[in-house]
Protein backbone atom coordinates (compact mmCIF):
# COMPACT_ATOMS: atom_id res chain seq x y z
CA UNK A 1 0.00 0.00 0.00
CA UNK A 2 2.47 2.20 1.01
CA UNK A 3 4.45 2.41 -2.56
CA UNK A 4 1.43 2.71 -4.12
CA UNK A 5 0.74 5.81 -2.39
CA UNK A 6 4.13 7.28 -2.58
CA UNK A 7 3.71 6.78 -6.31
CA UNK A 8 0.49 8.03 -7.25
CA UNK A 9 1.06 11.04 -4.81
CA UNK A 10 4.08 11.51 -7.15
CA UNK A 11 2.56 10.92 -10.30
CA UNK A 12 0.30 14.01 -9.34
CA UNK A 13 3.11 16.19 -7.83
CA UNK A 14 2.96 18.45 -10.96
CA UNK A 15 -0.54 18.99 -10.98
CA UNK A 16 -0.50 19.38 -7.34
CA UNK A 17 2.13 22.32 -7.70
CA UNK A 18 0.40 24.10 -10.75
CA UNK A 19 -2.92 24.46 -8.59
CA UNK A 20 -0.88 25.97 -5.58
CA UNK A 21 0.45 28.33 -7.28
CA UNK A 22 -3.16 28.93 -8.98
CA UNK A 23 -4.02 29.50 -5.51
CA UNK A 24 -1.27 32.03 -4.69
CA UNK A 25 -1.95 34.08 -7.76
CA UNK A 26 -5.62 34.29 -7.49
CA UNK A 27 -5.35 34.81 -3.44
CA UNK A 28 -8.46 35.66 -1.79
CA UNK A 29 -8.40 36.64 2.12
CA UNK A 30 -11.13 35.54 4.64
CA UNK A 31 -14.78 35.01 3.16
CA UNK A 32 -14.14 36.31 0.44
CA UNK A 33 -13.24 33.28 -1.30
CA UNK A 34 -15.25 32.67 -3.87
CA UNK A 35 -12.55 31.49 -6.73
CA UNK A 36 -10.83 29.83 -4.73
CA UNK A 37 -13.91 27.67 -3.52
CA UNK A 38 -15.58 27.33 -6.93
CA UNK A 39 -11.87 25.56 -8.22
CA UNK A 40 -12.33 23.60 -5.36
CA UNK A 41 -15.85 22.53 -5.66
CA UNK A 42 -15.84 22.12 -9.42
CA UNK A 43 -12.91 19.33 -9.04
CA UNK A 44 -14.10 17.42 -6.49
CA UNK A 45 -17.45 17.09 -8.54
CA UNK A 46 -15.85 16.15 -11.12
CA UNK A 47 -13.91 13.27 -8.88
CA UNK A 48 -17.03 11.68 -8.28
CA UNK A 49 -17.29 13.94 -4.21
CA UNK A 50 -21.15 14.65 -2.88
CA UNK A 51 -20.20 18.33 -2.79
CA UNK A 52 -22.01 21.15 -0.57
CA UNK A 53 -21.80 24.72 -0.14
CA UNK A 54 -22.53 27.72 0.77
CA UNK A 55 -25.52 27.67 3.15
CA UNK A 56 -25.07 23.96 3.43
CA UNK A 57 -22.10 24.20 5.39
CA UNK A 58 -21.92 27.78 7.23
CA UNK A 59 -24.54 28.68 9.66
CA UNK A 60 -24.74 32.65 9.17
CA UNK A 61 -25.25 33.80 12.63
CA UNK A 62 -21.82 32.22 14.11
CA UNK A 63 -19.74 33.93 11.07
CA UNK A 64 -17.93 36.67 12.50
CA UNK A 65 -15.70 39.24 10.75
CA UNK A 66 -17.10 39.35 7.42
CA UNK A 67 -16.90 42.02 5.44
CA UNK A 68 -19.68 44.16 4.08
CA UNK A 69 -21.95 43.35 1.84
CA UNK A 70 -20.19 45.51 -1.40
CA UNK A 71 -17.27 43.96 -0.80
CA UNK A 72 -18.15 40.70 -0.78
CA UNK A 73 -20.22 41.59 -4.07
CA UNK A 74 -17.34 43.18 -5.55
CA UNK A 75 -14.90 40.29 -4.40
CA UNK A 76 -17.58 37.46 -6.32
CA UNK A 77 -17.28 39.88 -10.18
CA UNK A 78 -13.62 39.64 -9.63
CA UNK A 79 -14.02 35.84 -8.72
CA UNK A 80 -15.89 35.13 -11.84
CA UNK A 81 -13.58 37.94 -13.93
CA UNK A 82 -11.14 35.02 -12.67
CA UNK A 83 -12.61 32.04 -13.84
CA UNK A 84 -14.61 31.03 -11.15
CA UNK A 85 -17.91 28.78 -11.85
CA UNK A 86 -21.44 31.15 -11.40
CA UNK A 87 -23.11 27.94 -9.79
CA UNK A 88 -21.12 27.74 -7.31
CA UNK A 89 -20.26 31.73 -6.29
CA UNK A 90 -24.05 32.40 -6.61
CA UNK A 91 -24.50 29.51 -3.86
CA UNK A 92 -22.39 31.07 -1.65
CA UNK A 93 -23.19 34.78 -1.35
CA UNK A 94 -23.08 36.32 1.93
CA UNK A 95 -19.11 35.32 2.28
CA UNK A 96 -19.85 31.18 2.73
CA UNK A 97 -17.41 30.05 0.85
CA UNK A 98 -16.53 26.71 2.63
CA UNK A 99 -16.69 23.51 0.91
CA UNK A 100 -17.24 20.11 1.68
CA UNK A 101 -16.89 17.09 -0.17
CA UNK A 102 -18.00 13.74 0.97
CA UNK A 103 -17.00 9.65 -0.66
CA UNK A 104 -18.16 6.80 0.28
CA UNK A 105 -15.75 4.25 0.72
CA UNK A 106 -16.87 0.70 -1.01
CA UNK A 107 -17.93 -0.85 2.35
CA UNK A 108 -19.76 0.47 5.88
CA UNK A 109 -17.54 2.04 8.66
CA UNK A 110 -16.27 5.07 10.10
CA UNK A 111 -16.17 8.88 8.91
CA UNK A 112 -12.40 10.37 8.83
CA UNK A 113 -12.71 14.26 8.25
CA UNK A 114 -10.05 16.34 6.82
CA UNK A 115 -9.71 20.02 7.51
CA UNK A 116 -7.75 22.13 5.08
CA UNK A 117 -7.98 25.98 5.27
CA UNK A 118 -8.09 28.03 1.93
CA UNK A 119 -7.64 31.87 2.89
CA UNK A 120 -4.86 34.29 2.13
CA UNK A 121 -3.15 37.12 3.89
CA UNK A 122 -4.10 40.82 3.91
CA UNK A 123 -0.64 41.64 2.46
CA UNK A 124 0.89 43.07 -0.56
CA UNK A 125 3.36 40.37 -2.18
CA UNK A 126 7.72 41.41 -2.31
CA UNK A 127 7.53 42.00 -6.05
CA UNK A 128 11.39 41.93 -6.12
CA UNK A 129 13.30 39.30 -8.13
CA UNK A 130 14.35 37.25 -5.06
CA UNK A 131 11.05 36.00 -4.45
CA UNK A 132 10.02 33.36 -6.36
CA UNK A 133 6.89 33.60 -6.94
CA UNK A 134 7.56 36.84 -8.89
CA UNK A 135 10.26 35.99 -10.44
CA UNK A 136 8.22 32.84 -11.70
CA UNK A 137 4.90 34.63 -12.55
CA UNK A 138 2.68 33.23 -9.76
CA UNK A 139 2.63 36.41 -7.20
CA UNK A 140 -0.80 37.48 -6.18
CA UNK A 141 -3.05 39.39 -8.69
CA UNK A 142 -5.34 40.83 -6.08
CA UNK A 143 -3.71 43.60 -4.66
CA UNK A 144 -3.71 43.60 -0.89
CA UNK A 145 -4.23 39.55 -0.57
CA UNK A 146 -1.11 37.08 -0.30
CA UNK A 147 -0.34 33.53 0.54
CA UNK A 148 1.44 34.17 3.23
CA UNK A 149 0.86 31.02 5.35
CA UNK A 150 0.74 28.26 3.11
CA UNK A 151 -2.87 27.94 2.98
CA UNK A 152 -2.12 27.35 -0.96
CA UNK A 153 -0.06 24.56 -0.14
CA UNK A 154 -2.82 22.99 1.86
CA UNK A 155 -5.70 23.16 -0.60
CA UNK A 156 -3.41 22.00 -3.16
CA UNK A 157 -2.64 18.73 -1.00
CA UNK A 158 -6.39 18.30 -0.61
CA UNK A 159 -7.49 17.97 -3.55
CA UNK A 160 -4.81 15.63 -4.51
CA UNK A 161 -5.32 14.02 -1.44
CA UNK A 162 -9.48 13.95 -2.89
CA UNK A 163 -7.61 12.36 -6.11
CA UNK A 164 -6.17 9.58 -4.62
CA UNK A 165 -8.73 8.55 -2.52
CA UNK A 166 -11.57 8.58 -4.87
CA UNK A 167 -8.97 5.99 -7.12
CA UNK A 168 -9.42 3.72 -4.23
CA UNK A 169 -12.81 4.40 -3.30
CA UNK A 170 -13.93 0.85 -3.51
CA UNK A 171 -10.82 -0.23 -0.84
CA UNK A 172 -12.23 1.80 1.79
CA UNK A 173 -14.31 0.75 4.20
CA UNK A 174 -16.20 4.30 5.42
CA UNK A 175 -16.27 7.59 4.21
CA UNK A 176 -14.33 10.62 3.46
CA UNK A 177 -15.24 13.85 4.22
CA UNK A 178 -13.48 16.86 2.94
CA UNK A 179 -13.64 20.31 4.60
CA UNK A 180 -11.91 23.13 2.68
CA UNK A 181 -12.83 26.34 5.01
CA UNK A 182 -12.43 29.49 4.70
CA UNK A 183 -11.49 32.38 7.13
CA UNK A 184 -8.95 30.92 9.14
CA UNK A 185 -6.62 33.93 9.29
CA UNK A 186 -8.42 35.80 12.67
CA UNK A 187 -9.78 32.40 13.45
CA UNK A 188 -13.20 33.30 12.20
CA UNK A 189 -14.08 30.46 9.75
CA UNK A 190 -14.32 27.32 11.92
CA UNK A 191 -17.27 27.94 13.98
CA UNK A 192 -19.59 29.18 11.73
CA UNK A 193 -19.29 25.00 10.05
CA UNK A 194 -19.16 23.29 13.60
CA UNK A 195 -22.23 25.07 14.46
CA UNK A 196 -23.82 23.79 11.21
CA UNK A 197 -23.12 20.29 12.48
CA UNK A 198 -20.63 19.39 9.21
CA UNK A 199 -18.41 16.99 11.79
CA UNK A 200 -20.84 15.84 14.02
CA UNK A 201 -20.84 12.46 12.15
CA UNK A 202 -17.25 12.28 12.05
CA UNK A 203 -15.20 9.31 14.12
CA UNK A 204 -11.87 10.86 13.04
CA UNK A 205 -10.40 14.05 12.09
CA UNK A 206 -7.12 14.75 10.96
CA UNK A 207 -5.70 18.87 10.39
CA UNK A 208 -1.94 19.73 9.13
CA UNK A 209 -0.26 23.11 8.74
CA UNK A 210 3.42 23.44 6.87
CA UNK A 211 6.41 25.09 8.28
CA UNK A 212 5.71 26.75 11.85
CA UNK A 213 7.65 24.94 14.19
CA UNK A 214 9.16 22.14 11.57
CA UNK A 215 10.99 24.33 9.25
CA UNK A 216 13.28 21.45 7.58
CA UNK A 217 12.47 19.39 4.74
CA UNK A 218 11.68 15.82 6.01
CA UNK A 219 10.36 16.94 9.36
CA UNK A 220 7.17 15.57 10.18
CA UNK A 221 5.02 16.33 13.90
CA UNK A 222 2.70 13.69 14.37
CA UNK A 223 0.76 15.93 17.33
CA UNK A 224 0.76 19.15 17.49
CA UNK A 225 0.88 20.76 21.17
CA UNK A 226 0.17 24.34 22.96
CA UNK A 227 -3.02 25.24 21.18
CA UNK A 228 -4.33 28.31 22.92
CA UNK A 229 -8.09 29.51 23.23
CA UNK A 230 -8.29 32.83 21.88
CA UNK A 231 -11.14 35.87 21.02
CA UNK A 232 -10.98 38.55 18.77
CA UNK A 233 -12.78 42.22 19.54
CA UNK A 234 -13.57 44.82 18.59
CA UNK A 235 -14.93 47.60 20.87
CA UNK A 236 -16.97 50.80 18.99
CA UNK A 237 -17.32 53.60 21.98
CA UNK A 238 -19.54 55.95 20.37
CA UNK A 239 -19.72 59.76 22.74
CA UNK A 240 -20.89 63.41 21.81
CA UNK A 241 -18.63 65.94 19.93
CA UNK A 242 -18.07 69.32 21.65
CA UNK A 243 -15.64 72.36 21.13
CA UNK A 244 -13.22 71.74 23.54
CA UNK A 245 -12.52 75.07 24.64
CA UNK A 246 -16.03 76.46 24.23
CA UNK A 247 -18.16 73.65 25.77
CA UNK A 248 -16.38 70.99 26.93
CA UNK A 249 -18.63 70.04 29.22
CA UNK A 250 -21.22 69.33 26.35
CA UNK A 251 -19.04 66.37 25.35
CA UNK A 252 -18.83 62.73 26.21
CA UNK A 253 -15.31 61.72 25.43
CA UNK A 254 -14.79 58.43 23.62
CA UNK A 255 -10.94 58.73 23.07
CA UNK A 256 -10.34 58.54 26.95
CA UNK A 257 -12.69 55.97 27.34
CA UNK A 258 -11.33 53.65 24.82
CA UNK A 259 -7.67 54.84 26.69
CA UNK A 260 -8.87 53.88 29.84
CA UNK A 261 -10.54 50.62 28.66
CA UNK A 262 -6.88 50.25 27.27
CA UNK A 263 -5.18 50.31 30.16
CA UNK A 264 -7.30 48.38 32.35
CA UNK A 265 -7.07 45.69 30.44
CA UNK A 266 -3.87 44.80 30.59
CA UNK A 267 -4.46 45.05 34.26
CA UNK A 268 -6.55 41.72 34.26
CA UNK A 269 -5.30 39.43 36.72
CA UNK A 270 -3.59 36.24 35.52
CA UNK A 271 -4.97 33.07 35.89
CA UNK A 272 -3.96 30.24 38.31
CA UNK A 273 -4.78 27.51 36.22
CA UNK A 274 -2.29 28.77 33.50
CA UNK A 275 -0.46 30.92 31.07
CA UNK A 276 -3.51 33.79 29.69
CA UNK A 277 -2.60 36.42 27.37
CA UNK A 278 -4.53 40.06 26.82
CA UNK A 279 -3.49 42.91 24.17
CA UNK A 280 -4.81 45.75 22.53
CA UNK A 281 -3.48 45.87 19.29
CA UNK A 282 -5.14 49.51 18.08
CA UNK A 283 -6.83 52.24 19.38
CA UNK A 284 -8.14 54.76 16.66
CA UNK A 285 -10.28 57.97 17.79
CA UNK A 286 -10.65 61.54 17.60
CA UNK A 287 -10.99 64.04 14.09
CA UNK A 288 -9.50 66.88 15.50
CA UNK A 289 -7.20 69.07 18.21
CA UNK A 290 -10.02 71.18 19.37
CA UNK A 291 -12.60 69.10 19.03
CA UNK A 292 -13.70 66.39 21.72
CA UNK A 293 -13.51 63.11 20.38
CA UNK A 294 -16.85 61.38 19.79
CA UNK A 295 -15.60 57.96 18.53
CA UNK A 296 -13.19 55.61 18.99
CA UNK A 297 -11.96 52.06 18.50
CA UNK A 298 -10.03 49.25 19.82
CA UNK A 299 -9.17 46.22 18.40
CA UNK A 300 -8.18 43.61 20.76
CA UNK A 301 -7.55 39.70 21.29
CA UNK A 302 -7.73 37.55 24.93
CA UNK A 303 -6.20 34.58 24.84
CA UNK A 304 -6.04 31.22 27.24
CA UNK A 305 -4.04 28.01 27.29
CA UNK A 306 -7.74 26.59 28.31
CA UNK A 307 -10.70 27.49 26.51
CA UNK A 308 -11.63 28.56 30.67
CA UNK A 309 -9.35 30.55 30.55
CA UNK A 310 -9.61 32.66 27.99
CA UNK A 311 -13.28 32.49 28.40
CA UNK A 312 -12.28 34.35 32.21
CA UNK A 313 -9.66 36.43 30.41
CA UNK A 314 -12.75 37.51 28.01
CA UNK A 315 -15.46 38.19 30.68
CA UNK A 316 -13.26 40.35 32.32
CA UNK A 317 -12.65 42.43 28.88
CA UNK A 318 -16.04 42.68 28.80
CA UNK A 319 -16.35 43.81 31.98
CA UNK A 320 -13.76 46.15 32.12
CA UNK A 321 -14.64 47.88 28.20
CA UNK A 322 -18.42 48.45 29.67
CA UNK A 323 -16.97 49.88 32.78
CA UNK A 324 -14.94 52.67 31.00
CA UNK A 325 -17.44 53.50 28.83
CA UNK A 326 -20.00 54.46 31.88
CA UNK A 327 -17.03 56.10 33.41
CA UNK A 328 -17.15 58.64 30.40
CA UNK A 329 -21.08 58.64 29.86
CA UNK A 330 -20.47 56.88 26.05
CA UNK A 331 -22.14 54.03 24.57
CA UNK A 332 -20.18 50.69 23.47
CA UNK A 333 -21.15 48.39 20.91
CA UNK A 334 -18.51 44.99 21.77
CA UNK A 335 -17.96 42.84 18.19
CA UNK A 336 -16.67 39.69 18.34
CA UNK A 337 -14.68 39.13 15.21
CA UNK A 338 -12.92 35.80 15.65
CA UNK A 339 -12.08 33.10 17.95
CA UNK A 340 -11.19 29.22 18.55
CA UNK A 341 -11.04 26.62 21.04
CA UNK A 342 -8.00 25.05 22.80
CA UNK A 343 -7.39 21.34 21.98
CA UNK A 344 -5.65 18.65 22.60
CA UNK A 345 -4.16 15.92 19.76
CA UNK A 346 -4.79 12.09 20.48
CA UNK A 347 -1.80 10.81 21.07
CA UNK A 348 -3.26 7.14 20.06
CA UNK A 349 -4.37 8.65 17.00
CA UNK A 350 -1.20 10.63 16.68
CA UNK A 351 0.31 7.39 17.21
CA UNK A 352 -1.48 5.79 13.85
CA UNK A 353 0.15 8.81 12.31
CA UNK A 354 3.76 8.10 12.79
CA UNK A 355 3.72 4.72 12.26
CA UNK A 356 1.95 5.47 9.06
CA UNK A 357 4.95 8.04 8.30
CA UNK A 358 7.41 5.66 9.53
CA UNK A 359 6.30 2.73 7.18
CA UNK A 360 6.10 5.42 4.66
CA UNK A 361 9.87 6.41 4.52
CA UNK A 362 9.09 10.17 3.57
CA UNK A 363 10.52 12.02 6.64
CA UNK A 364 14.01 11.74 8.02
CA UNK A 365 12.74 13.29 11.14
CA UNK A 366 9.50 12.35 13.04
CA UNK A 367 8.41 13.94 16.48
CA UNK A 368 6.20 12.97 18.22
CA UNK A 369 5.25 15.92 19.06
CA UNK A 370 6.09 19.97 18.70
CA UNK A 371 4.75 22.73 20.84
CA UNK A 372 2.81 25.72 18.76
CA UNK A 373 1.97 28.22 21.32
CA UNK A 374 -0.46 30.26 19.31
CA UNK A 375 -4.13 29.61 17.86
CA UNK A 376 -5.62 27.88 14.87
CA UNK A 377 -9.53 27.54 14.86
CA UNK A 378 -9.30 23.66 13.20
CA UNK A 379 -9.46 23.31 17.23
CA UNK A 380 -13.26 23.84 16.98
CA UNK A 381 -13.63 20.71 14.64
CA UNK A 382 -11.29 19.06 16.87
CA UNK A 383 -13.35 19.82 20.07
CA UNK A 384 -16.19 18.91 18.72
CA UNK A 385 -15.74 15.74 17.09
CA UNK A 386 -13.98 14.86 20.48
CA UNK A 387 -17.09 16.05 22.43
CA UNK A 388 -18.86 13.24 20.70
CA UNK A 389 -16.73 10.25 21.13
CA UNK A 390 -14.40 10.89 18.08
CA UNK A 391 -10.19 11.26 17.58
CA UNK A 392 -8.32 14.43 16.45
CA UNK A 393 -5.00 15.17 15.50
CA UNK A 394 -3.48 18.20 14.22
CA UNK A 395 0.16 17.59 11.95
CA UNK A 396 3.08 19.93 11.40
CA UNK A 397 4.67 18.90 8.04
CA UNK A 398 8.32 20.74 7.88
CA UNK A 399 9.55 22.31 5.21
CA UNK A 400 12.07 25.37 4.53
CA UNK A 401 10.78 29.15 4.45
CA UNK A 402 12.33 31.65 2.71
CA UNK A 403 10.88 34.09 5.37
CA UNK A 404 8.50 33.30 8.10
CA UNK A 405 4.93 32.92 7.84
CA UNK A 406 2.65 36.13 7.46
CA UNK A 407 5.97 37.88 5.55
CA UNK A 408 5.19 39.48 2.83
CA UNK A 409 8.09 37.39 1.29
CA UNK A 410 6.89 33.92 2.48
CA UNK A 411 7.14 31.36 0.11
CA UNK A 412 8.00 27.21 0.64
CA UNK A 413 9.69 24.22 -0.71
CA UNK A 414 7.04 22.72 -3.08
CA UNK A 415 8.76 19.47 -2.63
CA UNK A 416 6.77 19.04 0.68
CA UNK A 417 3.73 18.79 -1.01
CA UNK A 418 3.75 15.06 -3.06
CA UNK A 419 5.34 13.71 0.59
CA UNK A 420 2.29 15.46 2.41
CA UNK A 421 -0.35 14.59 -0.11
CA UNK A 422 1.19 10.45 1.06
CA UNK A 423 0.79 10.92 4.20
CA UNK A 424 -2.53 12.20 4.60
CA UNK A 425 -3.57 9.36 2.10
CA UNK A 426 -1.96 6.83 3.46
CA UNK A 427 -3.74 7.72 6.87
CA UNK A 428 -7.11 8.05 6.07
CA UNK A 429 -6.16 4.34 4.04
CA UNK A 430 -5.09 2.96 7.41
CA UNK A 431 -8.15 4.22 9.34
CA UNK A 432 -10.69 3.09 6.37
CA UNK A 433 -8.89 -0.53 6.16
CA UNK A 434 -11.27 -3.65 6.43
CA UNK A 435 -10.34 -5.05 10.03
Amino acid sequence: MELNVIAQANSLKDKTVARRRDFHKYAETAWTEFRTAAVIADTLTDLGYQVSVGDEVIEEQSMMGVPSADELARHAERALAQGANWHWVEKMQGGKTGVIGVLQGGKPGPTVALRFDIDSNDAIEADSAEHRPAREGFASVNKGAMHACGHDGHAAIGLAVAEVLASRRNELCGAVKLIFQPAEEGVRGARAMVAKGVVDDADYLLGLHLGFSTKKNGQLACRVEGFLATTKLDAVFTGVPAHAGAAPEAGRNALLAAATASLNLHAIARHSQGPSRINVGRLEAGTGRNVLPANAIIKLETRGTTSTINEFMYTEAVRIIKASATMYGVEVDIREMGGAASAESDPCLAEIIEQVAGELGLFEEILPSCYLGGSEDCTYFMERVQQRGGKAVYMMVGTELKAGHHDFRFDFDEAVLPKAVALVSAAVIRLLQEK
